[in-house]
Formats: C-alpha cells, structure tokens, sequence
C-alpha cells in the first residue's frame, strides 16, 4: 500500500522595489516549508539595515513553527537597525497575533501598495489592520 501523505506547497518570489526588498510568500508556512524559506530570510536579513516587506497575502495557513519563522526574521532585521513590514489583508494572521501576545510585534499592512508607501517611522501595528 503506497503512502499518501500531504505535503504543504510553499513558495517564495522576492524583488526590490525602490530599494525595499519584497519578499511574497504563499501557500502553508508549517514545519515542511521552514528549512528552505529560512535559508531565503537569514540570506536577505544579512546585510546591514535591511528594508523587507513580507507580503503574506497568498498565504493559506501558518503554525507555529511558521510564526516563529516570522519573528526570527522581525528579530534579525531589528537586530541590524532595519525595517520589516508584512502585509495582510484578511483577519487571520493578526488575530493568531493578539492570541499568542505578538499582537505588538509587527508593522502590519492591508496591501502591498500601503506597506511600500509606508516611509515614516513605523506606528503601532495595530492602527494599519483594522
């Protein structure tokens, strides 16, 4: 009897626009998909002052190993006086951010178009995601 597991479908396209790296991640962020998204992220937070926007938007489904996938990002950009913005236009991902108390974490935005405008300083996470 052959086995029938389901794998998670992961991908990954980045770009620069105006110097911004944008980095759009889709399908399941779960424990399958982060070895090689990892490897991506660590390479594209290396260099001093990173500016990386996640679009999450074609994302269908984050566990935790995925969450955490995230904050290491948030914290190696932090760490390098850099920038991350994630963009998310539903209510699922900062709904799982209020539950885990990560609710502060992130510069959330609605769309890529906000997250890519947005040249100030961040404002709380929690006034760009209604």
């Amino acid at each position: 009897m052959a086995d029938n597991h389901t794998r998670s479908v992961t991908y990954h396209t980045t770009r620069t626009d105006h110097g911004t790296t944008v980095v759009t991640l889709g399908g399941e962020l779960d424990l399958l998909a982060v070895p090689v998204l990892s490897a991506a992220l660590d390479h594209l937070t290396s260099g001093a002052q990173p500016d990386l926007v996640l679009d999450l938007s074609p994302v269908s489904f984050i566990d935790c190993s995925g969450l955490a996938l995230l904050c290491r990002a948030r914290n190696r950009v932090r760490s390098r006086a850099g920038r991350l913005r994630v963009v998310t236009p539903g209510g699922g991902f900062p709904r799982l951010l209020r539950c885990t108390g990560l609710g502060d974490t992130f510069e959330l935005y609605p769309g890529l178009p906000e997250a890519l405008a947005a040249t100030d300083s961040p404002g709380p996470a929690s006034a760009a995601i209604a």
